[in-house]
């Protein structure tokens, strides 16, 4: 262990590979055959490219998560490495399969199939509370597809919270359409769905609705709504930051990197109008590449700001 609070975000999550596939018109056809434009193996899993963002903007980052012993698990590591995310919190499990997702991208929307592996394994023993104990502040993604840790978050949060941190998490999308957050929600200091996400765990009918539900139960919380931008809540503050005119190329991380750029402006002490047009502008920059990860720098972000009249 290094000295204490040498890392600025510690992320706990599911790690995995994304092959992505684009050139797609429309959904694929059983019994046929179509060419596509590419496919690529590129780091994978909404926290790891939340955190990718965050060290590619600056920020000093740590992960804690299961990998197997395996070419999968290899490449996830080595990705770290070359972003330089501190990977001492990730376990590598000689009998696990590393998850992988494919993502079979439009410049619209995707659809994604998912091979959960060791992410449904990871579980709170094997959290590295050296590492999180490093960081000012913990970030949790997919809490859905993190099967094994899902029951003990609430005591993840309260450690973290007992060492100092302060808390933020995305969801994703919840494979079993229940939408439970009960014991997520009040161990937050920071909530980051998107509008699909948003609606379904409120019930509510539109994002403002949404927004003020789940404001009664966060302190702050921010809805993620594509290219319409985003909208924010709290307390009695809210905010709404439109987004940013791209060529969308693949939708692949574009909420994971709005939670970076939102996040690297908050810790930074940016009031929220701004923190969720950094977001936005991260967003922006990743739907406009083919992957996840790659495209997120300050200089990126600054200049779409200044490119643009908000």
């Amino acid at each position: 262990m290094t000295g204490a609070r040498d890392l600025d975000v510690v992320v706990v999550c599911e790690i995995n590979v994304d092959i992505v596939v684009t050139g797609l018109a429309g959904p694929p056809v059983f019994g046929a055959e179509r060419v596509i434009d590419d496919v690529m193996l590129t780091a994978g899993g909404s926290g790891v490219l939340t955190a990718t963002g965050l060290a590619d903007l600056g920020l000093r980052v740590g992960v804690c998560g299961l990998v197997g012993d395996d070419p999968f698990g290899r490449f996830m590591l080595e990705h770290c490495d070359r972003h330089g995310i501190d990977r001492r919190g990730v376990v590598v499990g000689s009998a696990e399969r590393t998850g992988a997702s494919i993502l079979l991208s439009t410049n619209v929307d995707r659809a994604i199939l998912t091979h959960t592996g060791s992410m449904a394994r990871f579980g709170y023993d094997q959290i590295n509370f050296d590492v999180v104990r490093r960081a000012r502040h913990l970030h949790l993604s997919s809490y859905f597809l993190q099967a094994a840790l899902r029951p003990s978050v609430p005591d993840l949060l309260a450690h973290a919270r007992s060492l100092g941190l302060g808390a933020s998490a995305d969801t994703g999308h919840d494979p079993e359409e229940r939408w439970d957050v009960d014991d997520l929600l009040p161990g937050l200091d920071v909530f980051l769905p998107n509008e699909v996400e948003a609606l379904a765990i409120t019930g509510a009918h539109t994002p403002v609705d949404a927004l003020a539900r789940l404001g009664r139960r966060v302190p702050l919380v921010a809805v993620k709504r594509g290219a319409a931008g985003a909208i924010a809540a709290r307390g009695a503050e809210q905010v709404r930051a439109p987004g940013f005119e791209v060529r969308t190329v693949d939708t692949t991380g574009a909420g994971d990197a709005f939670d970076a750029g939102f996040l690297h402006a908050l810790l930074g002490g940016a009031d929220l109008e701004t923190s969720l047009r950094r977001g936005n502008a991260c967003g922006a920059l990743t739907a406009a590449q083919v992957g996840g990860t790659g495209a997120l720098s300050l200089a990126a972000v600054e200049a779409m700001l200044r490119g643009c009249s908000l």
